[in-house]
């Protein structure tokens, strides 16, 4: 390597290591007279999972079965309580093969081979459920699983690109599901983040009908999405703006989109809670440096055309300075009435399942699921 090239990935090192330092935003009722609750955490109860990491976000079937959740290796797993394990349920892929699951910087690097089942989302109608694959679009398994097949890849003639969450109205049957960008695939979401791309979209599956359309374009890092108990409106996450955005699909504001809550992180997915309001998952803490940078595109277009690759040094120095991912509840009208934080330094948070006195949290790293079992959590 030529001394300038050395130099240059010396000083983008440099750069990055320094977007990780700690910037304690501080989170706040957005009402004023308002007061984050406090939840009573019993213990914490780690539930591994073999040969595979990244449990990125949960459901139950309409029984209350499961949860079932994706993992890294392009496969959906259920924990059955009584036997306490999780059992195969279904793949994305047909053709998996050895080069599948291990740990997260080597998945990152053949999951577009063996598939990355993200968001998932059971239809009460049907019992059918439905996946967003990364890299396979939005696809569906029936109830007793086995391998998934496509429902749509594409919207008018091009590719979702990094399909990512889903939600489905259970009177209808409506799927609702974002793609993060059209651009960047998942293993490439550290360029997504730094080029501040916007092609993210909102769209949904009409199961009768069986078109997809278009309803919100230009969001940036489109993430989780969530209906609200009435589905009149739907939330999604924009991770890299760090915000939440409620779409109104009725009312007389449908057909309209506002900022629902600014969060102090990144958020990824958002899940109702059985309590009232909504869970989201924080992979991490925002920092000042990483703020400044996303306000200077042209910052982040610089690093991108470095010689390394940038998406291992992210992951490295994350680890490394290792700010813990965040849960925050939020009620209907936004304001924080709940917060639990990972407590390990540089653990993410993915997705938060409440059920029965449980949180089921995700990570897109770890090699198991994290259960927080609570006692007093104010709604």
């Amino acid at each position: 390597m030529r001394p300038q090239k050395h130099f240059t990935v010396a000083l983008a090192v440099v750069f990055l290591s320094a977007s990780f330092a700690y910037y304690n935003y501080g989170i706040k009722p957005s009402n004023n007279d308002g007061a984050i609750s406090s939840m009573k955490v019993l213990h914490y109860e780690v539930v591994p999972i073999e040969n595979a990491v990244g449990p990125e976000s949960f459901a139950f079937d309409a029984n209350g079965g499961g949860p079932y959740t994706g993992v890294s290796d392009g496969r959906i797993i259920k924990w059955h309580p009584l036997e306490k394990r999780w059992r195969n349920f279904a793949t994305t892929y047909s053709h998996r093969n050895d080069q599948c699951g291990g740990p997260y910087n080597k998945h990152l690097k053949t999951e577009h081979i063996c598939g990355r089942p993200l968001g998932l989302c059971f239809s009460n109608i049907t019992g059918d459920l439905y996946i967003a694959d990364a890299y396979k679009g939005l696809i569906i398994v029936g109830p007793n699983g086995g391998t998934a097949t496509t429902v749509s890849s594409h919207i008018e003639g091009s590719p979702f690109g990094f399909t990512n969450s889903v939600d489905i109205d259970q009177q209808t049957g409506t799927v609702y599901f974002t793609s993060s960008s059209s651009k960047y695939e998942r293993r490439n979401y550290v360029s997504l983040i730094l080029s501040k791309d916007k092609t993210g979209k909102l769209m949904k599956y009409d199961p009768q009908s069986k078109q997809v359309s278009l309803l919100l374009n230009n969001l940036s890092f489109a993430n989780g999405v969530a209906l609200s108990k009435n589905s009149d409106y739907i939330l999604i996450a924009e991770t890299n703006n760090c915000r939440v955005l409620r779409y109104w699909l009725q009312t007389p504001k449908a057909g309209t989109l506002e900022v629902f809550a600014n969060l102090p992180g990144f958020p990824d997915n958002i899940k109702r809670s059985p309590r009232g309001g909504f869970w989201v998952g924080i992979y991490s803490r925002r920092d000042k440096f990483v703020q400044w940078i996303l306000s200077y595109p042209w910052i982040g277009r610089t690093l991108l055309k470095l010689p390394l690759d940038i998406t291992k040094v992210y992951s490295y120095l994350a680890k490394l300075k290792g700010s813990s991912g965040l849960a925050i509840r939020l009620s209907d009208e936004g304001n924080v009435l709940e917060i639990v934080e990972s407590g390990t330094k540089g653990r993410s948070i993915s997705d938060v399942e409440e059920r029965d006195g449980v949180l089921w949290v995700g990570s897109i790293e770890t090699p198991f699921a994290g259960k927080y079992h609570i006692l007093g959590a104010q709604g």
